[in-house]
């Protein structure tokens, strides 16, 4: 099993009503639920950690990750109220405002004991979930149990509106870049995150602190990838007519999880070992997956039945 922890909120996206003024649509989302329901509808079998509320929009969340094929038995239903993020587009990239007071993701805690570690092959972290302190310390204790035996992928997906202390911010993902196996990021988080520090300078330095694959996604020009063993890879964007870019990096994550799964290269030792070709299959693979991503409103990752790419 693939397995994502964190995030699980409604996302309220642009739109235009009749009369052609602005209007917002609500629709499932949180980063790492997006993960979550992007390995699935690609015929991973998938699981979600996190908080979801039994209010009306953690109803929703519930039935549209379940029409998604992923399994919620590992999630901790509450009565804390739900993530809210209303988006705006600006120069192509999503803009967020997040209303996250005592919500049921925020009040989540890991309970110890109650995953099944020796079947799940990948465990992916990242984004809101590890900006707040109680959300980190419960992520880094599952990360901890979950090292011994599963694969951890990363993704900061950084949102520094949320970010009250960045020198704090900058060291916590830190380690958790440190505990990852496989890291991705989008330019804008490395540029949050790093600075100007080039690309392969920063990742050549996750790989020699023990990742075997730094990813970094770069909108229109494509994603670059670096591994010990098959070197510096590139590949790619599909040319397409992009509705907006919400969910993009989070289905690139899930379709990258699956064809490594898919491949036999998720394990540890086996993605230490992936070869050349199967990782820019495995990422042109995740580039045509966020693709057909970006041509949809909203984060709606694609199902296997509408792709006719393979990894």
């Amino acid at each position: 099993m693939l397995i994502a922890c964190g995030d699980a909120l409604i996302d309220f996206v642009p739109t235009r009503n009749a009369d052609g003024r602005e209007a917002v649509m609500p629709a499932v989302g949180g980063s790492c639920l997006n993960v979550a329901i992007g390995m699935a509808r690609l015929g991973a079998p998938t699981g979600f950690v996190g908080g979801i509320s039994t209010d009306l929009f953690g109803r929703m969340i519930a039935d549209h990750a379940a029409a998604s094929q992923v399994e919620l038995g590992l999630a901790t239903r509450s009565d804390h109220q739900t993530t809210l993020a209303f988006v705006r587009i600006v120069a192509g990239e999503s803009h967020y405002a997040f209303y996250d007071a005592e919500t049921a993701t925020r009040n989540w805690t890991y309970r110890r004991g109650s995953i099944p570690f020796e079947t799940v092959e990948a465990l992916h972290v990242g984004s809101t979930t590890l900006v707040n302190d109680q959300g980190a310390a419960e992520t880094t204790a599952l990360i901890a149990d979950a090292r011994t035996s599963s694969t951890i992928s990363f993704d900061p997906n950084c949102r520094p509106n949320l970010v009250k202390d960045k020198p704090a911010y900058l060291a916590r993902m830190a380690g958790f870049a440190a505990s990852a196996d496989l890291i991705k990021m989008s330019d804008v988080d490395f540029a949050f995150l790093y600075g100007e520090e080039p690309y392969q300078q920063r990742a050549s330095a996750l790989l020699e602190q023990g990742a075997s694959l730094v990813v970094i996604t770069r909108g229109n020009n494509g994603a670059t990838a670096w591994h010990p063993g098959a070197g510096q890879i590139e590949v790619a964007a599909p040319a397409v007519e992009v509705a907006d870019t919400i969910g993009a990096g989070d289905s690139f994550q899930a379709a990258l999880l699956v064809a490594l799964h898919k491949q036999g290269r998720i394990v540890r030792q086996q993605l230490k070992d992936v070869s050349a070709d199967e990782l820019r299959r495995a990422l042109s693979f995740a580039a045509n997956c966020a693709g057909l991503t970006c041509t949809r409103p909203g984060a709606d990752p694609p199902w296997i039945g509408e792709i006719t790419w393979r990894w």
